[in-house]
């Protein structure tokens, strides 16, 4: 294991050295398409129910059942993280349902943060959690994401930070954000000792382009898929999906 971008956390998340390629992350909706990931070599399965939103979060009994499917893998396996759903800017509502999802054994919970002045309060009252698990926080492209809880999420000790897309029927995130503007945001990131993924409806043809960002991740659903993020995840599609990451090192 080693430590991640100088992050007080350890993972078995591999550090991504400056010109070398990002990792692949791919979201799946089940226990079939989850071990499809992990033979496809996914470097992140990332747990995710599609049908319930940008975020839609699995039930506990699913969750828990992944987490004995990841444990069963041994070494070598992708790393693991999960999703809390698409929940209010509350702080006691967020905090509830990523505790619930860390509650699991999932290693790593993403939470949405949705735009909303209360969205600090959120990463506030998510520190005590983020003290014992790895926290994502989740900021949305198409909602003018607020760059500067990059710096609070680091200061309350989330382990990464990620950009995303809330509407997924308005384009992908490279739609929303100029290279120039993902670039400052992985900096910041880093800045703050945090883990950066990319994510929103990137289709293949996006990947290219994200090359040079720097980001530790990409992130994958729709395009992984027969039909869109709802569809069937299909493994060809994910094999090219790593070929095309793996390139960009």
């Amino acid at each position: 294991m080693e430590p991640r971008l100088m992050s007080r956390h350890v993972s078995h998340l591999r550090p991504v050295a400056p010109g070398s390629a990002p990792g692949l992350l791919a979201s799946v909706a089940d226990l079939a398409e989850m071990r499809a990931a992990i033979a496809g070599g996914a470097d992140i399965v990332d747990l995710k129910q599609p049908a319930f939103g940008a975020l839609g979060a699995w039930s506990t009994d699913a969750l828990e059942a992944a987490v004995m499917l990841w444990n069963a893998c041994g070494e070598g396996r992708p790393a693991l993280s999960a999703t809390a759903g698409d929940q209010p800017m509350v702080p006691a509502i967020l905090a509830s349902a990523c505790a619930r999802v860390a509650a699991t054994g999932v290693p790593i919970v993403k939470a949405g943060l949705f735009a909303s002045p209360h969205a600090g309060a959120c990463i506030a009252a998510l520190a005590p959690l983020a003290a014992r698990t790895r926290l994502v926080g989740v900021l949305f492209a198409d909602q003018d994401p607020d760059f500067s809880l990059v710096a609070e999420a680091g200061a309350a000790g989330f382990y990464g930070i990620m950009l995303d897309t809330a509407d997924k029927k308005a384009g992908p995130l490279t739609a929303h954000l100029d290279p120039l503007t993902l670039g400052q945001f992985v900096e910041e990131a880093r800045r703050n000792g945090l883990m950066t993924g990319l994510a929103g409806s990137l289709t293949l043809d996006d990947i290219p382009a994200l090359g040079g960002i720097g980001a530790d991740y990409l992130g994958f659903r729709g395009a992984l898929c027969v039909e869109g993020r709802t569809g069937r995840f299909d493994p060809v599609r994910l094999a090219q999906a790593r070929v095309l990451v793996r390139a960009l090192g």
